[in-house]
This record gives structure tokens, sequence and C-alpha cells, in this order.
């Protein structure tokens, strides 16, 4: 008999087996994904139309340029889900910043943003601006932040 014509059953076996490890690894690498559930969005009075003309106000009851403000920036829709920045601003300066919406759907978005807000809210107070720098794993959620914040910021006038 021909040595090509010769029947391999082991080389069947061999290929089956790699084919079905390779399935179960490309199976078991899949990153499951569910889809973004909309927030509960805060009263509009309370996100733009008062805040922007001073609505929150500090306690010494002024707002403007010199008194205490605080304002929501716009809800921003990431990959992850959505991003909403609250901003506190006396006599012009940002003294305050708080993430007030963002993704925790699973424990991988939870461990990401414990240590990425914190450290959004250190460059924002830091620079004054919404010109900081992306946290490092955290790209969707420091872009969004960025967004919310520009918004928040351009609502008070600065």
């Amino acid at each position: 008999m021909h040595a090509l014509r010769k029947n391999r059953p082991l080389r069947r076996v061999v290929l089956a087996s790699a084919a079905t490890v390779s399935g179960l690894v490309m199976l078991l690498a899949l990153k499951p994904h569910t889809p973004p559930t909309i927030a509960a969005a805060p009263a509009p009075a309370a996100s733009s139309g008062a805040s922007a003309s001073g609505g929150a106000t500090g306690a010494g009851g002024t707002s403007g340029s010199t008194g205490t403000r605080t304002v929501t920036g716009e809800s921003v829709q990431t990959r992850w889900g959505p991003v909403q920045v609250r901003i506190t601003l006396e006599g012009g300066r940002i003294t305050e910043v708080t993430a007030v919406v963002y993704p925790t759907e699973n424990p991988r978005d939870q461990e990401i943003n414990s240590y990425a807000l914190p450290q959004l809210r250190r460059e924002v107070l830091a620079a004054q601006s919404a010109d900081v720098d992306s946290v490092s794993g955290a790209t969707y959620t420091s872009e969004g932040y960025r967004s919310s914040l520009q918004s928040a910021l351009d609502s008070a006038g600065r």
C-alpha cells in the first residue's frame, strides 16, 4: 500500500482535539458585555437650568463669580455607561469635583473607577480646567469625565 494513502486516525484525533481546545480558548476569552442602562437623570432644574444661573448656592446664599455655585454637567454616554460630573465653584475656582454618575455594572467597572475617579478629581483641582490627562486603563471613563466637566464649566461661564 502506498504511504500517502494510509489511513491516519491519530492525525485526525490530534487535529480535532486542537480545534476543540482552540474553540474553547476563544470562547472563554470573550468578555461579556451587557448593554448600558440609562441611569435616572436628575431633575432638569438641577442639571442645567437652575445650576447654570447659579442654582445651588453655598452657605452664604450668594451666587455668581464671587459666591459658591454648584453646577452639574451633562450626562455623557460612554462605551461602558454614562458619566456625569458635578463641580463646585467658589470665587471662580473649582473647589470640588464629584462624579455623580459613572459605570458600576460589574466588579471590573468598580475596580477601574475606584482608582480612576480620585485621580481625575486631583488632576482637575490642580489644573482648574478640563484639560487633564486620561487615566491609563480608564480611557472611556476619562473621556466622559472630561466632556461632562467641560459642559459644567461652560454652564458656569468658565
